[in-house]
């Protein structure tokens, strides 16, 4: 079952962020772009970035992703296949886009597997002696390059490339970054007048068992190397062009940090604690940053002040004064309409109000409820008419042969006597064999439970507003006014009878003959004798009929007493399943509110317990009272109830899905439901709801919380941090102006907005930057595994490492 809510909430959500992201306006990208994955590592990032440029960038098709690995694991990648302009294949996964991806694998730079000791210095050496890498790199950045022109109509200025490379520091390929890096500028420099190249580097912190060590070894090795090229003085030159002739061209960088900026991106955050979606998240920055940095913007909004990034001043903001550059990190949160804590409060609040309405009906008499079960008096006088033979029977008795006594030797004795001397044991032999074996014969053939399952579907099916509800109730003997209350109730009176009969008839049968009031003729024996006859049978037999018809009623009544009991069982395992269900469903909504850590969870129970009872009063206005209960929609609950939980579970969340969350209530945009929310009315004491301002309040301190930096400092100041963030969303909303100017007087860093329409919600960018190698928790760490690695022979650098950047 919880699989169920769970995969239905996912759904939900996942449809909903789908649906409102469409619904958003998509910005542009000003300049054409260019995603450089470098290493096997970061192939994962390449799809989640695609799907994330496609919903926000609606000039994404001209974006190119480009992917240089070694090929590793893919023996039917050919190389010259995958230079080929063929290899500019419309890819994304399984998402059909039209994204441009094209993979370059270098086989054959690493040795043989299980001889990782100097893997990243042989990659760089086989780079440098096989010639054929070089060649395949140059066709594919030319591919990129003409691929790009293809598509300049797209974007609004063609003078510069932006330019983000993208790699794992703990990859042995990033050996190859200022090499990769150089050619593609270079490259791309012939198309445009500028590239502005930034460098992403992802820290994997989460310990793999079977890279320990190692991979935070590597890690700093490739950090220790990137820091020497982000220093003033970082030169490179190397013959790295590649005509089609096979001549060779240098490509040569003089003095200056081989990138713009450099961006640090770890799985835990400053905290310490791993980030919600793992690196996830991060690709979903680098997408972000991508957009601040290169964000086509409008005439007014160039004309007005609103905050918006400058790539020279933030840059200018990380340089020391000993001129060193810093490294920066970021941090992004987002809120949104919580469609997962919304599906499952709607769904358990939809079963709430179906039980609701079950459970209601107006109150009968008990005399109606012995009725709805068909143990009325009326119908159990026809079945004991059914059971016990006709009183007009009687008159067969008459035939009976006698033992030609005299009446006259009647007289004094009593009336059992009297039947003895006449008839012997002969009444009772009759009366046992056509009156009490036949009725009991007649009892016994009747099945009780079979009928009363046959009345209560007829009824049912008649009286819809009855549910299994009324008849656990009414079944129940603790349920003052119950049916089965009554029966024993009758049961009672019954044996109070049966009694009464008993001792009448037992008083009749010891009177004496002479007692009798019939006409006696003088010297008429025979016919006095045979008004005898007829007055016993009329007096004794007619009361021992009617003592068998209250016997047989009792006994009927005891039979229907009992299955009315385990009837009683079976409707009251169909309300448990009902009560544990709305248990789950209720808990499952509570979780989902109190842990719902992208958005604030107040008022969300008790908003939505209102919008869906409107909902389905809206659709029973227009389809009927009893419209749920039709097949078009939920249809029978005991029925579905019978077949097991998870089935009426499947039936609730279809209709939930298709009639309730696609009403008009749950197409309004983020902030209006926002509003909605802040403004429910609070219609009991202990009710928590918070107004607008609190609301806003707690969501503006959420964001900030959420966007802390995917980056573990030491010690890392405020003197020395550099800090801005940026709101993503509608500026004109009520939320975003309360963002900007809450604490416009106080704060110590830049808030800009890169305004948006959007109807899914807003979001904050926080850039951090100013710290250096040395400032991380994670190079600290790493530090004693890189020096262990050297001092057992390991050789992670191509370069001599005296002349890298000193360990700090």
């Amino acid at each position: 079952m919880r699989v169920m809510l769970d995969q239905f909430a996912a759904d939900y959500s996942a449809s909903e962020q789908k649906l409102r992201g469409l619904e958003d306006d998509q910005s542009s990208i000003h300049y054409p772009t260019v995603f450089l994955f470098i290493g096997d590592e970061v192939e994962q990032a390449i799809e989640p970035m695609i799907r994330s440029n496609e919903l926000k960038w609606d000039n994404n098709a001209g974006v190119i992703y480009l992917h240089i690995s070694s090929g590793e694991g893919d023996a039917s990648t050919e190389q010259g296949k995958q230079t080929n302009p063929a290899t500019a294949d419309r890819e994304a996964g399984n998402s059909g886009s039209a994204a441009k991806v094209i993979r370059v694998p270098l086989t054959g730079l690493t040795k043989a597997k299980g001889d990782n000791k100097a893997v990243r210095k042989d990659i760089a050496v086989s780079f440098r002696e096989e010639g054929r890498c070089l060649v395949a790199l140059n066709r594919a950045l030319r591919l990129v390059s003409d691929t790009i022109a293809d598509y300049g109509r797209l974007y609004a200025s063609f003078d510069r490339l932006h330019l983000a490379v993208i790699t794992r520091v703990d990859d042995p390929m990033n050996v190859l970054v200022p090499e990769i890096s150089l050619l593609a500028q270079s490259i791309f420099l012939q198309l445009f007048k500028s590239v502005q190249m930034d460098l992403y580097a992802l820290i994997n912190e989460r310990e793999q068992s079977e890279t320990f060590g190692y991979a935070g070894a590597a890690g700093i090795g490739f950090l220790r190397e990137l820091e020497g090229m982000q220093q003033l003085d970082y030169s490179y030159s190397a013959n790295l062009q590649v005509t089609s002739d096979g001549l060779t061209i240098p490509v040569v960088h003089k003095h200056s940090p081989l990138f713009d900026l450099v961006y640090i991106l770890s799985d835990r955050n400053e905290r310490g604690m791993t980030t919600l979606n793992g690196m996830l998240d991060n690709y979903e920055i680098i997408c972000h940053i991508l957009l601040l940095k290169n964000r086509k913007r409008t005439d007014a909004q160039i004309q007005s002040n609103d905050g918006s990034y400058n790539n020279s001043s933030f840059r200018n903001s990380l340089i020391s004064e000993s001129g060193r550059q810093g490294f920066v990190s970021a941090g992004l949160a987002k809120v949104k309409r919580p469609a997962y804590s919304i599906a499952l409060t709607v769904l358990y609040h939809f079963f709430e109000q179906l039980a609701a309405r079950l459970k209601t009906m107006p109150e009968l008499a008990s005399k109606e409820k012995l009725a709805f079960f068909g143990l009325d008096a009326e119908a159990m006088e026809a079945r004991i008419a059914q059971i016990v033979p006709s009183e007009d029977n009687l008159v067969d008795m008459a035939g009976l042969l006698t033992n030609g006594i005299r009446f006259d030797q009647l007289r004094r004795m009593s009336l059992q006597e009297a039947e003895e001397a006449v008839f012997g044991d002969g009444c009772e032999a009759f009366f046992r064999k056509h009156f009490a074996d036949a009725a009991a014969m007649r009892l016994g053939e009747r099945k009780p439970m079979d009928e009363l399952r046959r009345i209560i579907s007829r009824n049912r099916k008649e009286q819809p507003q009855v549910s299994f509800y009324q008849v656990s109730e009414w079944t129940d003997e603790n349920e003052p006014g119950s049916a089965l209350n009554a029966v024993h109730a009758r049961i009672r009176d019954l044996v109070r009878e049966a009694g009464l009969a008993q001792e009448e008839l037992e008083r009749t049968r010891e009177s004496r003959v002479e007692d009798l009031k019939f006409q006696r003729l003088p010297f008429m024996d025979k016919q006095n004798l045979r008004s005898f006859i007829r007055v016993f049978f009329d007096k004794v037999y007619r009361l021992k009929w009617q003592l068998l018809q209250t016997e047989t009623e009792l006994a009927l009544y005891r039979r229907f007493a009992r299955e009315l009991e385990q009837l009683h069982e079976e409707y009251r395992k169909s309300v448990k399943q009902m009560d544990e269900l709305g248990v789950e469903l209720k808990a499952a909504a509570l979780q989902s509110i109190r842990t719902a850590d992208d958005y604030i969870g107040q008022n969300i129970y008790e908003y939505y317990e209102r919008v869906t009872e409107g909902i389905m009063q809206d659709i029973e206005e227009k389809r009927g009272a009893s419209a749920f209960f039709e097949e078009r929609f939920v249809g029978s609950v005991s029925e579905l109830l019978e077949q097991g939980d998870s089935v009426l579970l499947a039936r609730l969340i279809d209709v939930c899905r298709k009639q309730l969350l696609t009403a008009e209530p749950f197409a309004h945009p983020f902030e209006e439901e926002l509003l909605l929310r802040a403004n429910v009315s609070v219609a009991y004491s202990n009710r928590k709801a918070l107004t607008r301002e609190e609301l806003f309040r707690q969501l503006y301190h959420t964001l900030e919380d959420n966007a802390s930096i995917n980056i573990r400092l030491l010690d890392y100041t405020h003197e020395h941090r550099s800090e801005e963030k940026y709101l993503f969303g509608d500026r004109e909303s009520e939320f975003i102006r309360y963002a900007l100017g809450v604490d416009e007087t106080s704060r110590i860093y830049k808030l800009g907005c890169v305004h948006e329409k959007r109807s899914s919600g807003a979001l904050k960018l926080n850039l951090m930057g100013g710290f250096h190698l040395e400032d991380l928790m994670y190079y600290r760490n790493g530090k004693v595994y890189y020096e262990t690695y050297l001092q057992n022979g390991y050789e992670f650098h191509v370069l001599d490492p005296a002349h890298l950047p000193k360990l700090r």
